[in-house]
């Protein structure tokens, strides 16, 4: 079987109405949003006590936001015309399945559904997580949205690291604690979360780099170049598990989350040997399966 005949997520026919928002949400990528939530909910539970309905509610938050953004992006990226022709899961503006407004509407009612539970939130733990959100909400919309895009600007990786890692894993920590609180263990335990969820990024954007680069997006893979940006991948997906082994000299059971190692083996290996197109696609499941593994077992070893 040649490059050009093997199966890919897009289908001869492509998916129509529900299934076609589905695609559209990149479910690949939901575990970036639910590992931080996870993780945090062990870090509450390892400091204090758990108060599930708020941690239910951040889960709504974190899986509301990563839909809407990945909505903002389609919106973004298709009327601009930077997702033509370009390798991977379905553009629903690009591809023309639904009008741009109907893909902007379903981003915006995305992030309010984020909104209010963020709101419920903050009024039963504190008022300043209100700036958090507005700052999340701003940070979705403007990395592919406005007239000038941080996410073509190459500081689409260090904003995944900072909202998908420090925020949401802190966050969650700090909301899902029956005496909410900042703690260094929330702090590093959001590190290695974060580094994964920007492996997830950098998978997608490796793939990306002949397309964004005609298209002026410049993301920090298209800046870097093809090899340094492989090398960015494979370290974000292994310093997670030195991580760890700093974290267990205090929290022993943590050890379990070492057990994701073989996770990280098969993604980073078909990085370091070259993959490229769509032999990408398959690498970008790997990733979120390896997050998702990771963060559970490490949430596991926090509660322990």
């Amino acid at each position: 079987m040649t490059k050009s005949e093997r199966p890919t997520d897009r289908p001869d026919t492509p998916p129509t109405g529900a299934a076609a928002w589905w695609a559209g949400a990149r479910p690949r990528t939901l575990p970036v949003s639910v590992v931080p939530v996870l993780v945090g909910t062990g870090v509450a539970s390892a400091t204090s006590s758990v108060v599930w309905w708020r941690a239910a509610l951040a889960l709504i938050v974190s899986l509301a936001l990563q839909v809407g953004v990945n909505y903002a992006n389609d919106y973004s990226d298709g009327i601009r015309g930077t997702d033509a022709n370009r390798v991977g899961p379905l553009r629903l503006t690009a591809s023309g399945t639904f009008p741009p407004r109907a893909v902007f509407t379903a981003a915006m009612a995305a992030f309010a559904v984020a909104g209010v539970a963020g709101f419920i939130l903050a009024a039963s733990a504190s008022w300043w997580l209100l700036l958090v959100g507005v700052a999340c909400v701003a940070a979705a919309w403007f990395y592919t949205g406005g007239s000038t895009p941080y996410g073509y600007r190459a500081l689409g990786d260090a904003s995944v690291f900072v909202f998908f890692g420090l925020v949401a894993v802190v966050g969650t920590a700090f909301v899902a604690s029956a005496h909410p609180s900042i703690t260094w263990l929330a702090v590093a335990c959001a590190v290695p979360c974060g580094l994964l969820a920007v492996a997830v990024l950098v998978a997608n954007n490796l793939r990306d780099i002949p397309r964004d680069a005609q298209t002026n997006k410049h993301t920090l893979a298209v800046l870097l170049g093809d090899r340094r940006t492989r090398l960015m991948y494979a370290g974000c997906a292994i310093i997670p598990f030195v991580l760890t082994l700093v974290l267990i000299t205090d929290r022993p059971w943590t050890a379990v989350a070492l057990l994701a190692a073989p996770l990280a083996a098969v993604p980073t290996l078909q990085v370091l040997r070259g993959a490229s197109g769509r032999d990408l696609i398959p690498v970008l499941g790997a990733t979120g399966r390896l997050q998702l593994g990771f963060g559970i077992l490490l949430a596991i070893g926090l509660a322990l």
